[in-house]
């Protein structure tokens, strides 16, 4: 899977300045549910598009030529996978996962591993293209070079995840109302999860026990 983000993370990369507000309807979105305080981490970090303009320092991917990139943007980028990161418990006040849910090869570790390194109340924020909604169907048909290998996941799946792995208060807002090439201008998001393609699903920490160790 990673040999598919380095052949291709130019391509990759330049689909944000192709579909820009598109991009900038999931970034608002996301925005929203960031909490205001701690240090953050996103998984997955790729080439530091979220990660800069959502001001997250810290971030991890196995790309190593999309780090560069991620670098060259201000973050904080090591080498890493989601299934072992490098940090200590409680570490931070929040992880992001955005999109990078649907490459991982373990998609429960790497939740567990980011209950392991979020503090107390700490918050997990994940963005998902919703498998059951019309732009993942339209991207499970159209298989693009990224999106054909991709294990996608619908709402309640994610959902389930977060609960397995013990994490409450979970709550959904939802962005990207076309597909990407027809938005011009920044979508408005909203509750729920019944209409967009693009899905932030929020949960915290509640309390010290230590899940899947």
């Amino acid at each position: 899977m990673n040999s598919v983000f380095d052949k291709y993370y130019k391509q990759y990369d330049a689909w944000y300045d192709r579909n820009e507000f598109a991009y900038l309807s999931e970034v608002e979105a996301l925005r929203s549910a960031l909490p205001s305080w701690g240090k953050g981490l996103e998984i997955g970090v790729g080439t530091g598009r979220f990660a800069t303009a959502l001001g997250i320092d810290i971030g991890i991917d196995p790309s190593k030529d999309m780090l560069e990139i991620a670098r060259r943007r201000g973050v904080s980028a090591r080498w890493g996978v989601g299934e072992d990161l490098p940090f200590l418990n409680n570490s931070f006040g929040y992880v992001a996962i955005i999109i990078t849910l649907c490459f991982v090869r373990d998609p429960e570790k790497v939740l567990k591993e980011a209950w392991r390194v979020l503090g107390k109340d700490g918050k997990i924020i994940i963005g998902i293209i919703d498998k059951d909604s019309f732009l993942g169907k339209f991207y499970q048909k159209k298989k693009s070079a990224f999106y054909k290998e991709a294990n996608f996941f619908s709402v309640g799946e994610v959902t389930a995840l977060l609960k397995s792995t013990g994490f409450k208060d979970i709550s959904y807002l939802q962005t990207v109302f076309h597909l990407p090439g027809e938005i011009t201008s920044i979508e408005k998001f909203q509750k729920g999860f019944d209409k967009g393609g693009f899905i932030v699903i929020s949960a915290q920490k509640k309390d010290e026990h230590e899940k899947g160790n």
